[in-house]
């Protein structure tokens, strides 16, 4: 997934990832951006979710937040 990552940094990522998905199904809603971002414009969201979800499944994975903020 993130060889280049040092450990400390890719708990880092987990954790942060954890918080924001709040429901725990192990993917990032854009209802979960919306609560845990609220000052997200709509425009912010459209264009994360063209470049940082690849399958394209209107959520992402632990890979996709890690590939988007890393």
């Amino acid at each position: 997934m993130s060889a280049e990552l040092s450990g400390e940094r890719l708990a880092q990522l987990k954790s942060t990832f954890a918080s924001i998905d709040t429901d725990g199904d192990g993917y990032i809603s854009e209802t979960e951006l919306k609560v845990h971002f609220p000052a997200l414009p709509a425009e912010a969201l459209g264009a994360m979710s063209q470049e940082a979800d690849s399958d394209q499944d209107g959520r992402y994975s632990l890979e996709e937040f890690i590939r988007i903020v890393s």
